[in-house]
């Protein structure tokens, strides 16, 4: 939150801290949960409840709250019949049919990689993904195609000062994530081998718009029983870059 800048509305971004904090706590939600998870003090909080709650965002049920239908208007225009999200669904869906296996575009959110488009075959890793799922973007193959794209400074600040490993597959020292950054940033694809998750692999090329500007990530997730890294980029990456370029060319000029 900004203090210096006359136009900046701090009761607007404390209103949506607090309905952005349903999204990692779930519904039922008290005054006190919401308050230790953003930081806020419990009368911001209770203020914020109060008018969220008045307007239809939030519901309340005795000290509980919990987010209403009402919140999806907010993604309508994002997810719009002409926005990089329903643009890239036929697209996704006829990659899945050809390659029989689940594929998905995100974009860069703060550290996050997010999920705006997906075509499932099968659930492959233990946590279901659809559209709005987030997951670190420094250890997954979408979030390090995004990460290549940007300036080395801005790369970096994205980084948790702390790389945890998820499995003894990830890659923890930040020294070699960078020079493996580079590498993507060089050869213009990821490839994740069971770092996220055991049994994983994924393959992600960039989306440019029509400046060649990288505005999204598109990959796809294979069981690594069935799929050799060297499989993945013989096979895979070459109709993942295709589709890639297909989005590219329908996507224009899209604001993501």
């Amino acid at each position: 939150m900004s203090s210096s800048d006359p136009n900046f509305m701090q009761s607007l971004a404390r209103g949506l801290t607090v309905l952005e904090a349903f999204a990692d706590l779930g519904p039922g939600q008290s005054v006190a949960s919401l308050a230790s998870h953003t930081g806020l003090p419990r009368g911001v909080v209770a203020r914020c409840l109060h008018t969220l709650a008045a307007t239809g965002y939030v519901s309340q049920d005795g000290r509980q709250f919990a987010v209403r239908p009402r919140v999806l208007r907010l993604a309508e225009t994002y997810l719009s019949d002409r926005s990089l999200s329903a643009l890239a669904q036929p697209i996704l869906e006829q990659l899945r049919d050809k390659l029989g296996e689940s594929c998905s575009l995100g974009v860069l959110d703060g550290t996050d990689i997010l999920y705006v488009a997906r075509a499932s075959r099968s659930r492959i890793m233990a946590i279901g993904l659809h559209v709005g799922s987030r997951l670190p973007a420094w250890c997954t193959s979408m979030g390090r195609v995004l990460l290549s794209a940007l300036p080395p400074r801005e790369r970096e600040a994205l980084l948790p000062g702390e790389l945890t490993a998820h499995t003894n597959h990830t890659i923890t020292d930040r020294v070699r994530l960078s020079d493996i950054l580079n590498i993507v940033a060089r050869e213009d694809f990821a490839l994740i081998d069971q770092e996220l998750e055991i049994g994983l692999r994924s393959i992600a090329v960039p989306v440019r718009d029509r400046q060649s500007r990288v505005i999204a990530a598109l990959n796809v997730g294979v069981n690594a029983l069935e799929h050799s890294t060297e499989k993945l980029q013989a096979v895979v990456l070459p109709c993942l870059r295709d589709a890639a370029t297909q989005l590219g060319a329908v996507a224009g000029d899209v604001i993501t």
